[in-house]
C-alpha cells in the first residue's frame, strides 16, 4: 500500500473505531473483543510472520496480563482505577520478565521444535493457574466490579482495547520500517546467514518476543475486567481458542505483512460473531471448515492472494 492510502485507512478505521461503540451500544463488547483480536494477530505476527518463529504459547502472556491485574486490584485496596492502572503495569513488567526468561531457554531451537515446546508452555501454564490456590485454582477469579453507570463499563473497556490495538498497530509501523524491523526479515529468510553477517540474533528475537508479551499482557487485563471472571482453561490461558486464533487470523490476512493480521482479525471476529448468531449448535463445526478453508485455499492469505491476483493482472496488460 502507498503511504497516502496507508494513512486514509487508518483514518477511516478511527473514525468507525470512535464511532462505532456510539453508534451501535449493542455491539461494544464484539467491537471489543474485534480490537482484541487485532491485539492478537499483531503480535504474533511479529515473531510468527516478521521472524519466522511460529509459536503457540503466546497465550501465556495474556494469560499473566489477566491473573497480574486481577491480583493487584484484589489485594492492592487501591479504588477501581488506580487498581487497574496498577495491575496492568504489573501484568506488562511480568509478562515482559517471562518472554525474557523464557526467550532465552527457547528461542535457540528453531521450527517445529521451537512451535512444539511454546505449545507445552501454554498447557504447563493453563494446569499451574489451575492448581494455584492463590489464584483461584480451578475454580477461577472474579474481578471487581466496574464502578460506572450501566452501559459505560461497556464503552470504557471498548475504548480501552481500541486505544491499545491503534498503538500496538503504530508500534509494529514504526518498528518494522527501521533496522530492527529487517534484522527480524533476515532471521525469517536465512537464520544462519544472518548470524554470519553478524546480527546477534538471540537478543533481537528476546526482544521482539518481549515486545509481542507487553501487549498481551495490557490486553490481558483489560479483557479479563471486561469479561468480569478468570478461568484458567477457557480464558486466561485458552489456547484452544485463543491461542489458535491469533495463529489463524495473521495467516488469514497475511503474515509478515502490516495491515494482513488487521485485515485477518477482522474477517475472522466478523465470520466467527455471524456463526454464533446464525449456526447456533453448530457454531463449532462451520469454524473448524472456515479453519480448512483457510489453510487449504488461503496459504498466503488474502493480502498475498490480493498481490499475486494484481502481479497476474500486470503481467497480462
Amino acid at each position: 500500500m502507498s503511504r497516502i492510502s496507508d494513512w486514509y485507512i487508518m483514518g477511516a478505521i478511527a473514525l468507525a473505531g470512535l464511532a462505532g461503540p456510539l453508534l451501535l451500544p449493542g455491539l461494544a463488547t464484539q467491537i471489543a473483543f474485534l480490537w482484541l483480536m487485532v491485539v492478537f494477530a499483531l503480535t504474533w505476527d511479529m515473531l510468527g510472520g516478521r521472524m519466522g518463529y511460529n509459536s503457540f504459547g503466546n497465550i501465556v502472556f495474556f494469560g499473566i496480563g489477566c491473573y497480574a491485574a486481577a491480583v493487584v486490584q484484589r489485594d492492592a485496596g487501591l479504588p477501581y482505577f488506580e487498581a487497574l492502572a496498577l495491575g496492568l503495569l504489573a501484568g506488562a513488567v511480568c509478562a515482559v520478565l517471562a518472554a525474557v526468561v523464557f526467550g532465552a531457554a527457547m528461542l535457540g531451537i528453531r521450527g517445529h521444535y521451537f512451535a512444539i515446546g511454546t505449545l507445552g508452555l501454554g498447557i504447563a501454564a493453563g494446569e499451574v493457574a489451575a492448581g494455584w490456590d492463590y489464584v483461584g485454582a480451578g475454580s477461577g477469579m472474579a474481578l471487581p466490579l466496574y464502578p460506572g453507570e450501566l452501559g459505560q463499563r461497556e464503552l470504557f473497556f471498548c475504548y480501552s482495547l481500541f486505544a491499545l490495538a491503534a498503538i500496538c498497530f503504530l508500534c509494529c509501523r514504526a518498528v518494522y520500517a527501521t533496522r530492527f524491523g529487517l534484522a527480524l526479515n533476515a532471521i525469517r529468510d536465512d537464520h544462519d546467514k544472518a548470524d554470519a553477517m553478524g546480527l546477534r540474533t538471540t537478543p533481537i528475537k528476546i526482544f521482539a518476543w518481549a515486545l509481542s508479551a507487553f501487549f498481551l499482557a495490557l490486553s490481558g487485563g483489560l479483557a479479563a475486567n471486561m469479561i468480569g471472571f478468570i478461568d484458567p482453561r477457557d480464558v486466561a490461558f485458552a489456547g484452544a481458542t485463543f491461542g489458535v486464533w491469533m495463529v489463524l487470523m495473521a495467516i488469514l490476512g497475511g503474515k509478515g505483512t502490516l495491515w494482513g493480521p488487521v485485515l485477518g482479525a477482522f474477517v475472522f471476529h466478523v465470520t466467527q460473531e455471524l456463526f454464533w448468531t446464525w449456526l447456533l449448535g453448530w457454531q463449532r463445526v462451520a469454524l473448524g471448515l472456515l479453519i480448512v478453508i483457510i489453510v487449504v485455499f488461503f496459504p498466503q492469505g488474502i493480502m498475498g492472494w490480493l498481490a499475486e491476483r494484481r502481479a497476474r493482472a500486470e503481467a497480462g496488460t
